[in-house]
């Protein structure tokens, strides 16, 4: 009898083992869960964490499971998922992938939150297995159609393949079985999708925190028996109703060894300022034609009232072509926000996109210098796009700087002192510096390690 795509979807999260993690796999994952356990931590601070915490404390479970960064205060695993994650995407300063999303945020905060409640603490290598199984579901489902290879324009990525990915990693951790796994998959598929039109606003974090959430419940309902469509990856109608031109295919016969990791292949890029990813693009550009710009007049006194026009070249996609942003969360999304902030102070920051550093005078000056352009060779798409920016002054002279892959992509990844120096940045706002170097310590043995509760030690250590 056939298989069906879904089928082995189910077959596939069911089977895969220790055994089937790569050194290379390995190595990906856990700098992933360094850099989300960071920015997550510092997420903790935001006005979107304060509200979904408050949100989820009205609910009560005799499971509990640990707020990061918040000694002390315990959520039922789901909400403890969903706060977690709101705190990883609450700044937009988490990992990205290609085709694109969000991987991390919607599986590490569930990995974690499950593994308090388990009867038996899973290992190190267990955690990982778990949360790579919930990477790879992802990965395959964004190859299911050539829409995903652009920047997103009807559905927030990590709200469809999110869920899903999140279901797939608690199924991992239940130990379900490979017709559980699949109607994991189904039931979680009902919870998915949310609009583009979110986006730059404080709803969006909760699309990560979301994911986490309802993919843990689906895992725990068909763990409970409950039923959904066994072939909902092979429909149209089905999960194909977020894509055009779905084209899904089956994920692979681990009893053949017919079956490679997307990890692998495909590393994800890390992001060095809180901001949409096509930012980081846009502020390397722009640097770039600040020192052309400093390297010809010999000086670096260049008075920036004479530029007269500021232009980028970059894709075409409206949610992240914001003029004059109001907010914080507009700011991430914009061009010309990050390029002017980046030609005044000489790069991002965290402190960047805070009121008073959006509203100043100088900012908005320079924002009404700028011309977006979108040529028809800079293609939508994080794996091709590049960023061209021009700056004229009233001399007449202009100067130029072009960013085709910025540090931390994927085709050029932070390296690991970097990496690390930007977790304790991030966690050293939370945390002591016992907690911060702990975090270090267990990532790094992850792998070795046979009880991970150690790990939930070191994240409530608050300075």
């Amino acid at each position: 009898m056939l298989q069906g795509i879904t089928q082995s979807f189910g077959a596939a999260i069911c089977m895969l083992s220790r055994n089937h993690l790569t050194d290379r796999v390995i190595h990906r994952s856990k700098r992933m869960m360094l850099d989300t356990l960071g920015v997550g931590l510092l997420g903790t601070r935001t006005a979107v964490f304060k509200k979904a915490l408050e949100y989820s404390k009205c609910y009560k479970s005799s499971e509990q499971s640990s707020i990061w960064g918040k000694s002390g205060t315990k959520l039922p695993p789901q909400y403890a998922a969903f706060v977690n994650g709101v705190a990883v995407h609450s700044m937009d300063f988490d990992d990205t992938w290609h085709p694109a999303t969000h991987p991390s945020g919607a599986v590490l905060p569930v990995v974690l939150s499950l593994a308090e409640v388990l009867p038996k603490r899973p290992s190190g290598l267990d955690l990982l297995l778990a949360f790579n199984v919930g990477i790879e579901v992802q990965g395959r489902l964004l190859k299911f159609s050539r829409e995903a290879l652009n920047i997103p324009r009807r559905f927030h990525p990590p709200t469809v393949v999110g869920v899903m990915g999140s279901a797939a990693a608690s199924a991992k951790l239940l130990g379900l079985s490979p017709s559980q796994c699949t109607h994991a998959l189904a039931i979680a598929a009902s919870s998915a999708g949310a609009p583009m039109a979110n986006a730059a606003t404080q709803t969006k974090p909760l699309h990560i925190g979301n994911a986490a959430r309802r993919g843990l419940e689906a895992a725990q309902l068909a763990w409970m028996g409950l039923e959904g469509n066994p072939d909902i990856l092979d429909m149209e109608s089905g999960f194909g109703v977020f894509f055009t031109e779905y084209n899904p295919s089956a994920l692979g016969d681990l009893k053949t060894g017919d079956f490679n990791w997307t990890l692998e292949n495909q590393n994800v890029a890390v992001k060095r300022f809180p901001a949409h990813l096509g930012m980081h693009w846009v502020v390397e550009a722009a640097l770039a034609a600040k020192t052309e710009l400093k390297h010809k007049k010999g000086s670096d006194n260049f008075d920036l009232d004479q530029i007269t026009r500021v232009t980028l070249l970059v894709p075409s996609s409206k949610y992240i072509n914001c003029p004059f942003p109001a907010t914080e969360h507009q700011a991430r999304h914009s061009f010309q926000f990050n390029a002017c902030s980046a030609l005044l102070d000489g790069g991002v920051t965290v402190e960047s996109f805070s009121q008073g550093q959006i509203h100043r005078p100088a900012l908005r000056e320079l924002l009404s210098k700028v011309k977006v352009l979108s040529p028809e060779d800079n293609h939508p798409s994080f794996d091709k796009m590049y960023c061209h920016a021009v700056i004229e002054t009233e001399q007449g002279d202009s100067y130029e700087g072009k960013c085709d892959t910025f540090y931390g992509h994927w085709r050029k990844p932070l390296s690991q002192d970097d990496l690390e120096r930007k977790f304790n940045a991030n966690a050293s706002t939370v945390l002591s510096s016992e907690g911060v170097e702990g975090i270090v310590d267990v990532i790094e043995n992850m792998d070795r390690i046979r009880d991970t509760s150690t790990l939930g030690l070191y994240l409530n250590m608050t300075s």
